[in-house]
């Protein structure tokens, strides 16, 4: 039995100043036509806060500012890989109105009450409840 590949990933936990938070859409696997925080892999070579910053800005056209770090999460992958996921928190610099991108179908603002309707990734609505990241 050989071990899963495990991949550095990371996520961003957004809020805004009404305490809504910004999720995305998937456009692939995994997580296909669910709703998450934006996120993906680190680069090789790519800082977790580098990475961080730049998935955000692809996935929803928002520059970001990092304020550390939410928790981590590992996360079955595709094939034999384990996602090891850094969320961090952050605020937007700048415009809020975001537009899809990268792996982005769509992307909002939601109140929690507005994500518990939505179709999400496994586990994320528990996850952010545990990390107490609403207002």
């Amino acid at each position: 039995m050989t071990e899963a590949a495990r991949v550095p990933c990371v996520g961003v936990v957004v809020l805004d100043d009404q305490g809504r938070l910004l999720v995305v859409r998937r456009a692939r696997p995994p997580s296909a036509g669910r709703w998450s925080v934006p996120g993906g892999r680190v680069e090789p070579g790519e800082a977790l806060e580098a990475a961080a910053v730049r998935e955000a800005h692809e996935e929803t056209g928002l520059d970001v500012r990092l304020a550390g770090v939410v928790g981590l999460v590992e996360l079955p992958g595709l094939d034999d890989q384990v996602y090891v996921v850094t969320d961090f928190a952050a605020t937007v610099v700048g415009s809020e109105v975001p537009a899809p991108g990268d792996d982005a179908d769509e992307v909002r603002w939601v109140t929690r009450d507005a994500l518990v309707a939505l179709p999400t990734s496994p586990g994320l609505l528990e996850t952010l409840d545990r990390w107490q990241v609403w207002p």
